[in-house]
């Protein structure tokens, strides 16, 4: 009864959904991390302003004067559909924006975030003096690594937005498979700092989260839940970076390891 407890897809889902919520928790508790977390921080409330005051001027001026207007009351009808769809869209371009650029820009400082709160679920205080010179090289290498991960995602999503123009389900099916595409990257951007580090490939990343994918869809979902809180959402890179950290650690303090002969399988990470 333990191992199907164990074992069980939902209770994996349901650990996996709150590792963001115990991250803002661990973080609370450590002030070290607190300077990692408001230089991110205050880039994302930048990022995010600007991203809406250009999406509502871009509203504004561009997509309100593309909406057919008339008097009669089909027109009417017709134009308040396309207004709310136009709303949606609009909204969906603010957040990828901010999604995108905030996580690309914030990225050296998720680096470190993560390093430190490895040491501190180690137990060990990182006592190298800081340096601009390492910064730096570490800030260009991350950079270069996210970049080419937020390519490859807007990338996939462009393809996705094509099956739009198949007639009837198309919508449906591009609504799903954007959803899990935007999941899966999710686990890939927040665990990449520890595999960044530990020099792991992207095949170990991906066989890493493809053997606990009821933890990382959980871990993603809880992401996602956090983005969509006003606010909040400020706050869902630091706790996704420090909540993916969190997940190696509880994977490697059970004996288990990046490799992808590692065998293990998904609900071995006890909460």
């Amino acid at each position: 009864m333990a191992d199907f407890i164990k074992n069980n897809p939902l209770t994996n889902f349901s650990k996996g959904f709150f590792y963001p919520f115990r991250a803002g928790r661990f973080i609370l508790k450590h002030p070290r991390l607190y300077k990692f977390v408001i230089i991110p921080f205050l880039i994302n409330a930048l990022v995010f302003t600007l991203a809406v005051y250009f999406g509502l001027d871009f509203f504004n001026e561009t997509v309100v004067g593309l909406i057919p207007q008339g008097e009669a009351w089909y027109w009417l009808t017709l134009y308040y559909v396309l207004w709310v769809v136009a709303v949606l869209a609009t909204a969906v371009l603010v957040f990828f924006t901010f999604t995108v650029v905030g996580n690309l820009i914030a990225s050296p400082f998720n680096d470190l975030l993560s390093e430190r709160t490895e040491e501190s679920l180690v137990g060990q205080k990182h006592e190298e003096p800081f340096s601009m010179r390492a910064f730096l090289i570490d800030a260009r290498r991350t950079l270069w690594e996210e970049s080419k991960k937020m390519l490859a995602f807007l990338l996939c999503m462009g393809l996705l937005l094509l099956l739009n123009f198949i007639p009837g389900i198309g919508s449906l099916i591009y609504s799903c498979l954007a959803i899990l595409l935007t999941l899966f990257f999710l686990s890939v951007e927040y665990t990449g700092y520890v595999f960044g580090r530990k020099r792991g490939t992207f095949k170990d990343q991906r066989r890493f989260i493809s053997s606990r994918k009821f933890l990382m869809l959980g871990f993603s979902t809880g992401i996602l839940a956090i983005l969509a809180i006003p606010f909040l959402q400020f706050l869902c890179i630091p706790v996704g970076v420090v909540g993916a950290t969190q997940i190696w650690f509880d994977v490697e303090h059970q004996g288990q390891t990046l490799s992808p002969s590692s065998g293990s399988k998904d609900g071995q990470i006890e909460a």
